[in-house]
């Protein structure tokens, strides 16, 4: 059984696996029977944006802290002293607060957990160039074929990735290594922090079988509710029915519940792989049930949106509304655009038409936008397809982009954006209101 430390990457022979490192003396050994023949790894930060906090102020190192908004929101994360109180994400930050009066709440500061995402990602590239971000803080790894580069298994450059993370950055992480995505992604979370746990293929079936279906990437909460209702809740159970038979049941998806169910994934490690869609969220400060309220905090999400749209040369054919009631429960409704679109005036008249039907008089907590089905840049606001008043308001964003580009985006303004700050102060006498456009 091949065998290395976790500490000093050491290949350890079997028979001197007795508990120790023989060359440094630490516990922390990884065997497996498989171990040197497996390549695709799934590499997650613990507890990221907390971790980060607590790097830049060592004063946090044993204090429970949490990331969100103290008088509003949801946990957006917390380190592993404050989930020892029963804390995690997305808990209302009242129902943390209450399970632990003293932990620390801070503020999220993206710039910060970005920078560090970016000296994550350079140390990945050190290792291989396959590497597929999943999201700021994890991301798939394919080191096949590297061992002559790096003088031993992916198994050992893995932990010598994951000690160059702590000793140059400050920050730990998570390692599951398998023969393919689904499981590697599965193995990451069996063992943190600073874990690495190994799923082979001698051992799935038996691993996978008495496992929960919502285990299966793309098992939300409306399909396990019908795989449940079927009588199927195991990964086991699945494996009882043919492909065809999950197909005729639950359309597509069931050929990824039959192979995923064997341990079966064919997904390649994809670098730089596009963004599906882009959107933008707040939770309110406080709930709102009327329109006017909830169009004063649409208009600048759009803007957000459509700013992060043209950053990143794409436009969205599906614009999508997201909104969250005062229990929390999640609705989200969509409509396709008859061309895709990079302007912030048609995401807001699109997403309105959407919120004016679900403003029935229910108080919501948080209000989102999106665009999907994204496509080139090219491929936004074609000419032959635009009425004229979406022709001049293109030209307007575009105008309004060019200043904002010379002078900054508190440069110029539409009138939504001072209705989202709040109300236009009457003009002073004898001089004329100005309006913005």
């Amino acid at each position: 059984m091949a065998a290395l430390c976790r500490d000093c990457s050491t290949p350890i022979q079997p028979r001197d696996v007795t508990g120790r490192c023989p060359a440094c003396g630490s516990p922390r050994i990884l065997s497996h029977p498989e171990l040197d023949t497996l390549a695709i790894a799934h590499v997650d930060c613990d507890a990221f944006y907390a971790s980060v906090e607590k790097r830049d102020n060592p004063t946090l190192v044993d204090r429970p802290v949490i990331i969100g908004s103290r008088r509003r929101g949801v946990v957006m994360t917390c380190c592993y002293v404050a989930r020892m109180y029963g804390i995690g994400s997305a808990m209302p930050m009242f129902k943390a607060l209450k399970r632990c009066p003293e932990a620390v709440v801070l503020s999220p500061d993206m710039k910060k957990y970005q920078a560090a995402s970016r000296q994550v990602r350079v140390l990945m590239l050190d290792v291989t160039p396959l590497v597929e971000p999943v999201s700021i803080d994890e991301a798939f790894l394919d080191l096949t074929g590297t061992e002559r580069l790096h003088k031993g298994s992916p198994a050992r450059t893995l932990i010598r990735l994951a000690q160059a993370i702590e000793r140059e950055l400050g920050l730990t992480v998570s390692i599951g290594l398998s023969y393919n995505k689904f499981l590697a992604k599965i193995a990451s979370a069996l063992d943190k922090p600073r874990g690495f746990a190994v799923i082979g293929r001698a051992e799935v079936l038996e691993f996978l079988r008495p496992k929960p279906v919502s285990l299966i990437w793309g098992v939300g909460a409306a399909l396990q509710r019908r795989l449940i209702r079927d009588g199927i809740t195991t990964i086991g159970q699945l494996r009882n029915l043919e492909e065809v038979e999950l197909v005729a049941r639950y359309g597509t998806i069931g050929r990824r519940l039959a192979r995923f169910s064997r341990g079966e994934d064919d997904r390649r490690v994809t670098p730089d792989v596009p963004a599906k869609s882009i959107s933008a969220e707040t939770t309110l400060e406080q709930d709102i049930a009327a329109l006017d309220g909830l169009k004063r905090v649409l208009w600048p999400l759009c803007e957000r949106v459509a700013k992060r749209l043209k950053h990143g040369t794409v436009a969205g054919r599906v614009v999508t509304l997201k909104l969250k009631t005062t229990d929390f429960k999640l609705r989200t409704r969509s409509q396709r655009l008859a061309t895709p679109t990079q302007l912030a005036e048609v995401l807001y008249r699109s997403a309105l038409w959407l919120l004016e039907r679900e403003a029935d008089g229910t108080a919501f907590r948080l209000l989102g936008v999106g665009a999907g089905t994204l496509t080139p840049a090219a491929q936004a606001e074609m000419p032959d397809l635009l009425d004229p008043a979406t022709e001049r308001g293109a030209q307007t964003e575009r105008i309004i982009d060019e200043v904002r580009a010379k002078l900054g985006d508190a440069a110029i303004q539409k009138g939504r954006s001072l209705l989202a700050i709040g109300p236009i102060p009457a003009a002073p006498s004898g001089q004329r209101g100005r309006r913005h456009r």
